[in-house]
């Protein structure tokens, strides 16, 4: 599952506002509502509900919030830099910098696993984070998620 198939540069914002992990989950939701054409509220209710299971915060400052909406055609995904950490309760109990949040249609199991390893192995990358971490541009980000990954950081 490559990454240029689920990211398109209009997917890719920096300096996101947003206090609060509700508040992150509701902007994620509107700029995803808007990828796939669905109502904001239904986005953000698969991300809540997912949330409920346990939390996306991965660690390294990164969360990968994701859910399955019924009635979308391919895996989306929408990648934010927030403008500061926010606590995500997160599994290493650190404030949250950077968010993948990935929409799968409903019936898309074992693509929308290979999806989210994919983005989850891009986030361990040391260098490629604190290359995107340093970068303010948008679309040199977007060049970064889909550049071939090294081979290290698996």
């Amino acid at each position: 599952m490559e990454l240029q198939n689920i990211l398109s540069r209009d997917s890719v914002v920096t300096h996101l506002k947003a206090g609060s992990k509700r508040q992150l989950l509701q902007e994620l939701a509107v700029i995803g509502a808007r990828l796939v054409d669905r109502d904001e509220h239904d986005v953000l209710e698969i991300l809540q509900q997912r949330e409920k299971l346990g939390s996306t915060g991965v660690g390294n400052g990164v969360a990968i919030p994701h859910g399955k909406l019924a009635g979308i055609e391919k895996i989306v995904g929408v990648f934010a830099r927030l403008s500061k950490p926010l606590d995500f309760d997160a599994m290493d109990d650190q404030p949250i910098d950077i968010a993948f949040m990935l929409l799968a249609p409903e019936g898309s199991g074992a693509d929308h696993l290979k999806a989210l390893s994919r983005a989850a192995r891009l986030l361990r990358d040391g260098e490629k984070l604190a290359e995107i971490r340093a970068s303010e541009d948008p679309s040199r980000i977007f060049d970064l998620l889909i550049a071939e990954p090294r081979a290290n950081a698996a």
